[in-house]
């Protein structure tokens, strides 16, 4: 389509730096289209406050918030954290985030009869990615529209130029310009003195963690917690049934205040360049030491091993931005197979930063206390020997022929 034959937008909003000026600006390059701003709610919270009035102000014709928390919980998170999915030490907050959202954006420009689907992120990053890979999934006719790519502006300060220029208001200043994102997940931290890895992050400065304080800051005191799992997914805590949802958010609480969760990374983006973020991850943290805490005794040695193999290639699709794809696809439904057995009770111990096994409980426990015990059982330790003379029986021929070669 023609530049001049776009005339309606939908924008995916969040009220932050960039998707501020880009209604302004759509409506200065696009021939004053119509722009339809769409913010999903994944738990961004406060973030939400003001946004209606906010993007009509700027020009936008009006505002949908989508209700996203119990999908993006159910359908996004859990299949990840059964998957025990982690990138680079990343639990993937930002990545799983992306596709639910941009779900939500195709669902409103279609139903809109939109001409194209805007988004703020930049040329550098990964959520460009994310946003267009599920865009093209649902609508593979929409345009695309990627300011980021486009305009001559370079660097935040130049937004944030942009913006007083046309009495944008703005929640951010120039000293606290970090780049963030937050859902009910995590909350993310880039720039400003962060982007030089010799830096020091100020996680004690008042402001910076939102979600949590510092491990330093935490309280003196451990803090026990119990959780129940069905067939991988959580139901209780602390002996009160709960939806995944609730769940999450108490952990955030409780994690929050006992300094759990805080990652300082280097990670290698899907566009080749490394960047350094901090990530605050409370509820998470916990939600997956306490699955894989559980599995350490429901899963027979051969699945628990593959299975972190394809952790890796699973949480490499999550942070690609492939998620609807087939090999995803694939991938969930051998992890939905390997969590039947997946339930159980676990008890955690939380003190400053640190997370402690403290007992774990399943009537599917492969671990047989009078095998693995070191006092008098039926196991017969002379089968041992047998075993290791076939086993090491390669060896032992490999080295018998160089033996022969060497004279």
């Amino acid at each position: 389509m023609k530049k001049e034959d776009i005339k309606k937008v939908v924008l995916a909003y969040s009220g932050g730096l960039d998707t501020s000026i880009i209604i302004p600006w759509l409506k200065e390059n696009y021939n004053n289209c119509e722009v339809i701003a769409v913010s999903g709610n994944v738990g961004q919270a406060d973030e939400l406050e003001g946004l209606e009035e906010k993007a009509k102000k700027t020009g936008a014709s009006k505002l949908y918030v989508l209700d996203l928390m119990d999908e993006y919980v159910n359908d996004f998170i859990i299949p990840c954290m059964k998957a025990d999915a982690v990138y680079e030490g990343y639990l993937l907050g930002t990545s799983h985030a992306r596709p639910v959202i941009a779900k939500g954006l195709v669902d409103i420009a279609l139903k809109e009869g939109a001409d194209a689907i805007c988004h703020g992120c930049t040329g550098k990053g990964n959520d460009q990615v994310r946003f267009e890979l599920t865009i093209k999934h649902f609508a593979p006719h929409m345009q695309i529209i990627a300011p980021w790519r486009e305009w001559s502006i370079k660097s935040r300060d130049e937004e944030i130029d942009y913006a007083e220029a046309h009495n944008i208001p703005l929640r951010i200043s120039r000293e606290t310009n970090y780049s963030k994102d937050k859902n009910m997940w995590h909350l993310s931290h880039e720039g400003l003195d962060l982007e030089d890895p010799g830096n020091e992050a100020q996680i004690e400065k008042p402001g910076f963690l939102e979600m949590m304080v510092s491990p330093m800051q935490a309280k003196d005191e451990p803090e026990t917690i119990e959780m129940e799992f069905e067939s991988g997914i959580p139901v209780t805590l602390n002996g009160e049934k709960m939806s995944a949802k609730d769940i999450i958010l108490k952990l955030n609480e409780i994690g929050g205040r006992n300094g759990i969760g805080l990652l300082d990374l280097v990670e290698n983006r899907l566009v080749g360049m490394k960047s350094r973020g901090i990530y605050e991850t409370p509820g998470g943290t916990i939600l997956y030491a306490a699955h894989e805490y559980l599995e350490t005794i429901t899963l027979d040695k051969m699945t628990a091993h593959k299975k972190a193999e394809l952790a890796l290639t699973f949480a490499d699709l999550v942070y690609n931005g492939q998620w609807y794809t087939p090999l995803r696809e694939a991938l969930s439904a051998f992890v939905d197979k390997t969590q039947e057995n997946v339930t159980g009770k676990v008890k955690l111990k939380l003190y400053k930063g640190n997370i402690l096994k403290a007992g774990v409980w399943s009537e599917y426990s492969l671990y047989n206390e009078e095998l693995a015990s070191f006092g008098e059982s039926d196991y017969d330790q002379t089968d041992s020997k047998g075993f290791i003379n076939l086993y090491g029986l390669p060896i032992q021929v490999q080295a018998m022929l160089d033996k022969k070669l060497k004279k």
